[in-house]
């Protein structure tokens, strides 16, 4: 492909991505894989290529733009080297128009960094969060003598976590196949260290989605003890028994829940649990280094469902804790709303709960829990807090 038929190309994509960006459907990745598929000609340098200015476009445009080519302009504004390429050769975009549309630039939707911003996140706090994302590695340590890796990695605040540049083959590495090794964010890490999950206790994951943290907490508890991974969705909870299998972990039972109804499937661990995990849906705020286009899927409806969603989480949550016991509010996102906001707003529906302290070795005090942010900590943006049943 030419550099013109490249950047014709990611207009195509960015018309898929943001079509699908408005109807909530199919996320950027598959899109772009999806183009390629039908078009057998391009090689891996041109799929490189053609990702790096899709995903470049992305992070330059604050408000969902109107079209993939006005994406590209946006960043044609700023490279000369992109505005060159539309001059209506074979296989390229049309020449620049003095009356063309503009997406407009920014860290997300207006609306949207208001609420960051609300939310106590100054200007290089929110740029931070559309960097790219390394790779991390949680070394498993219920396998932890086969996990001899190929390269080193660096150390990060995770004392289990190992960081790799973007792309580094891992899942090809023999650590990985032989279930030593797990693909995870350092501050997903950190997080689940929050827990303090121990060898015997009884805890619950509620949810578990695909089961990253589940795995994390069997390897805390060195397989002893109950550990208990829920959701509604189907699809991704049966992807956790084969991973808990090639990691060793025998302790984790799956239950699927019926969204709503979570009360009474659980009624079995009412007052039972040491502890209990509830990593809620929520907006992805602190994730957007890896999906930038997440930033055009939310609204403010979607965001109040969200927090809906969550506080009602919290308090099914909480009829599982034994007195004494522990749950730990978990959101990857950066708005109050969905992290000091509710929990203050639990512990006014809960009088005999109280905020715990954390000692996380990162992050910094927000409310009454801690947040770790890409720019402060080098993690995946997270809100966590432990409360305790008196």
């Amino acid at each position: 492909m030419t550099p013109q038929a490249r950047v014709q190309a990611a207009i195509e994509i960015l018309d898929a991505v943001i079509a699908a960006a408005r109807a909530k459907g199919a996320p950027a990745d598959r899109l772009f894989t999806e183009w390629f598929r039908t078009r057998r000609f391009a090689g891996s340098s041109d799929r490189r290529a053609v990702r790096a200015i899709v995903y470049d476009a992305i992070r330059a445009c604050g408000d969902i733009p109107a079209s993939g080519r006005a994406a590209v302009l946006r960043l044609a504004q700023d490279d000369p080297a992109v505005a060159i390429l539309f001059d209506g050769s074979r296989h390229a975009p049309a020449p620049i128009a003095a009356d063309d549309p503009v997406a407009s630039a920014g860290v997300a939707p207006v609306w949207l960094e208001q609420a960051l911003t609300a939310s106590g996140l100054d200007r290089p706090e929110q740029r931070a969060l559309l960097d790219r994302a390394p790779l991390d590695i949680r070394i498993n340590g219920l396998k932890a003598a086969l996990a001899e890796l190929p390269e080193p990695g660096e150390p990060t605040l995770a004392p289990s976590a190992r960081r790799f540049p973007p792309g580094t083959p891992v899942e090809q590495w023999q650590a990985y196949l032989a279930g030593a090794i797990e693909v995870q964010d350092a501050g997903s890490q950190l997080v689940c260290a929050a827990v303090g999950a121990r060898p015997g206790e009884a805890v619950v994951d509620l949810c578990a989605g695909a089961g990253g943290k589940t795995l994390a907490l069997a390897a805390a508890m060195d397989n002893r003890g109950t550990l208990l991974a829920c959701d509604a969705d189907r699809a991704r909870l049966s992807r956790l028994p084969p991973r808990a299998e090639r990691a060793g972990v025998t302790i984790a039972t799956t239950r699927l829940l019926d969204g709503g109804r979570e009360a009474a499937a659980l009624a079995d661990w009412a007052g039972r649990a040491d502890a209990v995990l509830v990593d809620a849906p929520c907006s992805g705020t602190g994730t957007w280094r890896r999906n930038p286009e997440a930033r055009w899927r939310l609204d403010e409806r979607e965001l109040a469902r969200l927090t809906v969603l969550q506080a009602r989480l919290l308090d099914v949550a909480a009829a599982l804790v034994r007195p004494g016991g522990r749950l730990i509010h978990v959101v990857c996102s950066l708005l109050d709303a969905e992290g000091a906001d509710q929990v203050s707003g639990f512990l006014a529906r809960h009088p005999g709960w109280r905020a715990a302290p954390l000692a996380l070795g990162a992050g910094r005090p927000r409310g009454d829990g801690v947040r770790l942010t890409p720019y402060h900590d080098g993690t995946d943006g997270f809100f966590v807090a432990r409360l305790e049943r008196l």
